[in-house]
């Protein structure tokens, strides 16, 4: 269709105002003559508990200050991985129904392409993304970050896919300081070169963002999705950042934990459960050098994330001098849990960390990983609590008076990040797109909650990642390691009396577990999950 017609009076007049100012009005506000503009912030392997509003020591003002005025969701979930969480976000489908139910194909390979529908690496065209829809209804649509649904070809890049403006990376992670070729920086649809001694990622990003806004030359509604690297391996942060952290960490993890959680349980947002044990050796046993080894190692990832909110700050600054944050919903979450990978005590030698001359794993180790995911088992890539519980905030001065400073307990997963955007734009998912058929969404909108704390959530949500599998009903959680190397073994948890999981009473409800693995694979075989590439199922 013309774009020029879906206009906001167009819009309006074609739609039906008084059925849009009568969804709003059961939402609590006032008739919706101006629809939000919508922000998705996405941040790389940052665990539940890092920013200040979630118990972390990190220092974060800028997010404590949107979740003072906004509100905290304590139980959204992720897809426990950096493509599947994106694929899942951007099309309010599961990430197998997109073709990326494992990992997207890294630069100049086809590493993740099975061959089979589910696991080919890269994002299809039977889905729709969230700029593809509300271009539809008249928004303008900008992306700065990382991309990593796809790039070998140019129809799957961001353009292509219904944005209006891109600058940022199309591969999954890049050098902080130095992103080059084969991931390096790409703008709208070309590959540039950076020249710039003084570049940093998340500041490129953000600046880019406020620029697309500001560019903007009417006063249609936009969306955008920023998408940070950041605090993504490699540890690369701003040496005068790296400076405020230096020494907090000497305490240890053990500390750090037991700190974070008696301020979660004080904010409201956790229950006094018992903590998930420590997934490393304890703090005490290493040498003086190590521990100053590994308090480096944290102190750069903190900057990481202390950087990304003063970007985050700079948005939101930005947006208010323009007169556009009082309408503005902005949502704020991780794409999973902290991250393990490289090992105990991070990958990669010493004088790797913080040295633009590399880029690798150069991680924090799972020791800190399990400190970011307070007080939850386990952490990316798992389906356990740590891997897939993420900060939600929703900031929206316009509609949020009744919820403003609120923590709600509302489950929902990302599919529903879809759902929210079409309620709010007034746009209709498609059928059809492009002559492609799309699968349906079986998001719920997180508007009723953003407004008002409480909505009707999902009878079911489920979840899969490299075999790993969990279904949840209401209090209840099914969880199975590994997928298909013991089909029987389900592990079965109280949320809320057990939300860190340590009391496994499958064998005590095995009618509950009966029920909730059959749902799931009911589930898998409709989204494409089974059968899984070089596998058979036996049930």
């Amino acid at each position: 269709m013309d774009k020029k017609f879906f206009s906001r009076r167009n819009f309006l007049k074609a739609t039906g105002a008084g059925v849009i100012a009568a969804a709003a009005g059961s939402y609590g506000l006032a008739a919706p003559t101006d629809r939000p503009n919508i922000v998705v912030v996405l941040v790389d392997d940052m665990g539940y508990s890092d920013i200040g509003c979630y118990g972390g020591e990190i220092d974060t003002p800028n997010l404590d200050n949107l979740a003072q005025n906004g509100v905290r969701f304590s139980q959204f979930y992720n897809t426990a991985r950096c493509c599947p969480t994106r694929a899942s976000l951007m099309t309010g489908l599961h990430p197998h129904q997109t073709d990326i139910g494992h990992m997207t194909n890294p630069p100049n390979s086809k590493k993740h392409d099975k061959g089979v529908e589910g696991y080919r690496g890269s994002m299809n065209k039977n889905c729709v993304t969230i700029a593809e829809v509300l271009k539809t209804a008249g928004y303008h649509t900008y992306m700065a970050g990382k991309w990593h649904l796809g790039m070998s070809e140019r129809h799957m890049w961001p353009l292509q896919r219904g944005f209006d403006r891109f600058y940022g990376i199309l591969a999954g992670a890049s050098n902080f300081f130095r992103p080059e070729p084969p991931r390096g920086i790409t703008r709208d649809n070309e590959q540039i070169e950076i020249n710039d001694p003084n570049y940093y990622t998340t500041d490129a990003f953000t600046d880019n963002a406020i620029k697309f806004i500001k560019e903007q030359k009417d006063q249609e509604p936009f969306f955008l999705y920023l998408a940070y690297t950041a605090p993504h391996w490699p540890l690369h942060a701003k040496k005068e950042d790296v400076e405020k952290f230096r020494g907090k960490y000497m305490k240890g993890w053990d500390k750090i934990r037991e700190e974070r959680n008696k301020r979660q349980i004080e904010m409201g947002l956790l229950k006094d459960w018992e903590m998930a044990p420590r997934d490393a050796r304890p703090w005490d046993s290493l040498s003086e050098k190590k521990k100053d080894e590994m308090d480096y190692r944290m102190a750069v990832y903190a900057a990481q994330v202390h950087s990304m909110d003063y970007n985050v700050g700079k948005l939101v600054e930005s947006l208010k001098k323009q007169g556009k944050l009082d309408n503005t919903l902005i949502l704020f979450m991780s794409d999973n849990g902290g991250c393990a990978e490289g090992g105990e005590l991070g990958g990669a030698p010493l004088d790797r960390v913080n040295n633009p001359k590399y880029y690798g794993c150069i991680s924090y180790g799972r020791a800190w990983a399990n400190a970011s995911n307070t007080p939850f088992r386990r952490y990316k890539h798992y389906v356990h609590e740590g891997g897939i519980s993420t900060p939600l905030i929703a900031h929206w001065p316009k509609a949020t008076a009744k919820t403003k400073g609120t923590i709600t307990h509302e489950t929902g997963y990302l599919i529903d990040i879809m759902a929210t955007c079409t309620d709010l734009a007034g746009a209709e998912y498609p059928e059809k797109f492009k002559g492609h058929k799309i699968p349906k969404s079986d998001g719920i909108s997180l508007v009723p909650a953003i407004t008002t704390g409480k909505r009707q959530g999902h009878k079911y949500m489920f979840f899969e990642h490299e075999y790993h599998a969990a279904v949840r009903k209401g209090k209840w959680k099914a969880v199975r390691h590994k997928l298909w190397e013991d089909e029987n073994k389900w592990e079965l948890y109280d949320m809320e009396a057990d939300r860190t999981e340590l009391s496994d009473l499958a064998e005590k409800k095995p009618e509950l577990v009966k029920e909730l693995s059959q749902k799931w694979y009911e589930w898998a075989e409709k989204v494409n999950c089974i059968p899984k590439p070089g596998r058979k199922v036996k049930r």
